[in-house]
């Protein structure tokens, strides 16, 4: 029998997520006291799908009141662990998990896990991929892919799962992946204007923290992969038991994988064995050679052939809102790379492309530092930059500051004017990309909002 049969457990936040946890749950046997602080009248769909069946809702303000009246507690990742309710919680020893806890707790078959500020996607995806291309049975959650804990209990030993982990996920774990992934660690989630979260982190060294869990609980028999050029990521080989593999895109000493003159290479038993090169692959920027760098000694580690990693790494299209082409029109190419929330992202982008650009900056706030950016870009064949939303003070500041000599628009409203107005500014063999380097909050919902829009109107020029 669960542990869980018969408890009430509070499922907080009527996500994607929230329902799987709730199928989940129905399936070990509990009372479901389900709460969101939106309004009732957004979920009457829910409401209908779930009537008949041991589910309780609350909503409006006073939702978080209700916990206290549950055996286990299911936060959401958007909801802060320092929610005085939650505070109130533990101290009267009531049960506090997430999701992503409890997926880990109950899953037989194996977990990569992989965590970073930004790639998070894109490896993961590449690593489910490489399984797949290996004839092995897999399954893609966390961030990207679907929601896995409802299917917990039909996954086999020999199976392979992937996760993808941000800090918010990884904060409260007590478990840690066997195969743990560690890219590039800058700073995140450092402000919060999501009105539906209350989640953030208050300091770096905080953020680090929460991402350095994915390793904290490892064993002997796990698995740690590095990015060796990172000081932070480096730093969590440190603090784990597991049998360490580095990847570097800019030293190849002491790299069990690197990227060197555009070209991955792993090196095994000292053999050097090339994976593809930038002309072999779909995906533009040395910063996805290191992603697949990285993928490579994930699979690797799991099993899987050189021949699988090789096919999958040059034939793998890349993932929605990253670096994703658009359409090139009257010989103008459009790049929708929404996904791009912070500086070093936008940098990344923009030394992608050896073509002239045509930039569109701005956001809403993130806390981020824009001074190296802007001194990239000066130094940079951008030939115009389009700067929407909060941040466009800053960002012309920085820019500013750091002599740049191109256009700068600013004005703009809607994607349609800024569509029109980078295409205004472009010329034949230039590219126009949406990289941001913010938040989304704002002018759009969220990044996906803001690359459908950016994409729609980027159709509509034909």
């Amino acid at each position: 029998m669960s542990r869980l049969a018969g408890k009430t457990v509070a499922v907080v936040g009527i996500s994607i997520e929230g329902r799987d946890s709730m199928d989940f749950l129905l399936q070990e046997g509990c009372t479901i006291l389900c709460c969101d602080r939106r309004d009732e009248k957004e979920f009457s769909d829910i409401m209908a799908l779930y009537a008949g069946k041991p589910v309780t809702f609350c909503f409006g303000n006073t939702y978080a009141s209700k916990l206290l009246s549950a055996d286990v507690i299911i936060r959401t990742p958007g909801m802060s662990p320092r929610t005085p309710e939650l505070v109130e919680a533990r101290k009267k020893g009531i049960e506090i998990t997430s999701a992503t806890q409890l997926f880990f707790e109950f899953c037989q078959a194996p977990i990569i896990g992989v965590t970073g500020t930004k790639g998070k996607g894109t490896t993961s995806t590449l690593i489910y991929e490489m399984l797949k291309a290996e004839g092995k049975t897999a399954y893609l959650g966390g961030n990207v892919g679907t929601p896995l804990l409802s299917t917990v209990r039909s996954m086999q030993p020999s199976d392979w799962v992937v996760f993808e982990l941000s800090s918010f996920q990884l904060e409260d774990v007590t478990v840690s992946p066997h195969i743990a992934v560690v890219l590039r660690i800058t700073q995140d989630h450092l402000a919060n204007f999501d009105v539906n979260a209350t989640n953030f982190h208050e300091t770096r060294e905080a953020y680090v923290e929460a991402k350095s869990q994915i390793v904290r609980h490892q064993k002997e028999d796990d698995f740690v992969i590095i990015n060796n050029a990172d000081h932070t990521a480096h730093s969590f080989e440190y603090l784990t038991k597991a049998h360490v593999f580095r990847f570097d895109r800019y030293c190849t000493k002491g790299a069990d994988c690197f990227v060197e003159n555009h070209v991955v290479t792993l090196v095994e038993h000292e053999t050097q064995i090339r994976i593809c090169s930038a002309a072999t692959v779909k995906m533009r920027g040395d910063h996805n050679l290191e992603n697949i760098a990285a993928a490579t000694l994930a699979a690797r580690a799991a099993g899987v052939s050189i021949a699988a990693i090789q096919k999958t790494a040059t034939t793998f299209t890349g993932l929605e809102h990253r670096l994703e082409f658009v359409k090139t029109i009257d010989g103008v190419s459009y790049f929708n790379d929404s996904f791009s929330t912070i500086p070093e992202t936008t940098i990344a982008a923009i030394e992608s492309f050896e073509e002239p650009k045509i930039l569109i900056l701005g956001g809403s706030e993130k806390k981020s530092d824009f001074t190296e950016m802007g001194k990239r870009i000066a130094s940079s064949n951008v030939i115009a930059i389009i700067v929407i939303g909060q941040m466009k003070e800053r960002i012309v500041t920085a820019l500013k500051q750091a002599a740049f000599t191109g256009e700068i628009i600013e004005g703009c409203k809607s994607m349609k004017d800024v569509v029109r107005e980078a295409k205004r500014l472009s010329q034949p063999g230039s590219v126009v990309l949406l990289t941001p380097a913010c938040a989304s909050f704002g002018m759009f919902k969220n990044y996906k909002e803001r690359g459908k829009k950016f994409k729609h109107e980027v159709l509509a020029l034909a």
